[in-house]
């Protein structure tokens, strides 16, 4: 008798298969040894990377992909495409092998985002780490970061660039005897300027060559020195001024074509005017107020003075403005998280800030400090720097560093001005080992790390997390 399969046992075509449906786990012999993840992790490494590939070509019925590659390299890569992050037993290896192999599978940037992302910036947790060594005499004039914390320092006439890692370093030669303004616009191009020569370059850091050069067309026609160098995302901005030192402005260049898009704050100098139109020396984007502060200082027989400006970059209107006389600053800065500017004064040598959300008052400063008048003459806050990141003030006084942190504070005072008085509270950065020595010269931030220089010192200072880092 004939047996028959019951019809929900037969396949709909009335044959029985053998296919097995595609595997999701792909399996790669790394230098002899296999290592099985799932495809999925590896599309992560991005869609034009060797592990995107052998992805998309892993196939259970083909032998395993041979890649003739270090299985110890290729297991710490492999764990930080399925977390994010190396593993700890990843510090026993050499930074240098993990870069290398990391740029041969294509996935380096997870590797710059797991080891220098600004997000892992943590600024009550800063130790000085090391120290990066400049070739020469000079001591650094001006450095200047990438986000994702490669640096770039101006010592004499050369420019010495390390990468991300910092363990890689060219230096170049520039035709300026002295850098005073530089600012990175990638990991191979810097905007860089002096105040004795003319032009703001656009330096090619790979091969040390002049890409462009922007001059600003004063009334003299003679020429135009640079005084600051600042950006935003969309927009370089230079400030200019004549040779004859009668005359000065504010250029705004495409960043990416380096195209003139406006100028702003143009102003002509005629002798008792000089105050009402001191050219600008720090120029700082505030990104939440699209608001452009430029502001500068001048040293008279009556003292120093100097004016803070907000510019409206698009309508080349000043905003805001206040006249710098009674205790002006030393440096000044601004937060946009903070929503707030602050200063050292430089008589006083004491800390204020005013809030952006109020300003237009007459007085808009508020003292942070003790109040403290000037000694015997002395100028207190002469050659202290400050400077802003994230929601914090870093404040250099002599050879120390101070960190300044709003607090929240339960009960709401009003300050003199009428408005909600804010408080911030002062905390000394670093171990008892890492501070003291010469004054600090240079401050700024890049990837998840704090660069500092010091005067007559021929070396970088890096302070980063103690907790992290490689």
């Amino acid at each position: 008798m004939l047996k028959t399969m019951a019809p929900s046992a037969l396949p709909r075509n009335g044959f029985k298969q053998n296919h097995k449906p595609e595997s999701n786990i792909a399996t790669i012999d790394v230098g002899g040894q296999l290592f099985q993840t799932t495809k999925q992790t590896l599309t992560l490494a991005g869609p034009d990377s060797l592990l995107s590939k052998i992805s998309d070509s892993a196939s259970a019925h083909l032998p395993p992909p041979f890649v003739d590659r270090d299985p110890e390299l290729f297991s710490m890569l492999l764990s930080l495409l399925r977390t994010g992050n190396l593993p700890s037993k990843a510090k026993s290896l050499d930074l240098q092998d993990l870069i290398f192999e990391s740029q041969f599978y294509g996935i380096e940037t997870l590797l710059i985002n797991s080891l220098s992302n600004p997000s892992h910036f943590d600024a009550f947790n800063l130790e000085k780490s090391l120290t990066l060594p400049l070739n020469g005499r000079d001591s650094p004039s001006v450095i200047a970061t990438t986000p994702f914390g490669s640096v770039h320092v101006a010592h004499g006439s050369k420019i010495t660039s390390f990468d991300w890692s910092l363990r890689k370093k060219s230096t170049i030669l520039t035709e300026f005897t002295a850098v005073d303004s530089m600012l990175a616009i990638s990991t191979k191009l810097a905007a860089v300027g002096a105040t004795d020569f003319s032009g703001l370059q656009i330096i090619d850091l790979e091969n040390g060559s002049v890409r462009e050069t922007l001059n600003w067309e004063n009334v003299t026609r003679s020429g135009s020195t640079v005084q600051a160098i600042g950006s935003s995302q969309e927009f370089l901005f230079s400030s200019f001024e004549s040779g004859r030192r009668n005359s000065n402005s504010i250029m705004i260049y495409d960043l990416n074509t380096l195209t003139p898009v406006n100028e702003i704050g143009h102003y002509e100098i005629f002798g008792a005017e000089i105050n009402s139109a001191l050219p600008a020396t720090k120029l700082k984007w505030v990104p939440g107020y699209n608001l452009l502060m430029a502001s500068g200082s001048h040293r008279g027989p009556s003292g120093v003075c100097g004016n803070i400006k907000f510019w409206d970059t698009r309508s080349g209107n000043v905003v805001w403005e206040i006249q710098e006389k009674v205790d002006c600053f030393s440096d000044v800065t601004v937060s946009d998280d903070l929503s707030a500017m602050f200063k050292i004064g430089v008589n006083s040598g004491e800390m204020f800030y005013a809030d952006l959300r109020s300003l237009g008052v007459e007085q808009p400063w508020v003292c942070l400090g003790d109040k403290r008048k000037m000694v015997s003459g002395k100028k207190e806050g002469v050659g202290c720097r400050i400077e802003s990141h994230g929601s914090q003030v870093f404040c250099s006084k002599g050879g120390d560093l101070e960190l300044w942190s709003e607090v929240a504070v339960g009960s709401k005072k009003r300050s003199e001005g009428g408005s909600e008085a804010r408080h911030f509270r002062k905390n000394v950065m670093g171990r008892m080992k890492d501070m003291g020595g010469s004054r600090i010269t240079n401050l700024t931030f890049g990837g998840n790390k704090m660069f500092m220089t010091r005067k007559d010192q021929q070396y970088v200072e890096v302070w980063q997390n103690s907790a992290r880092g490689y």
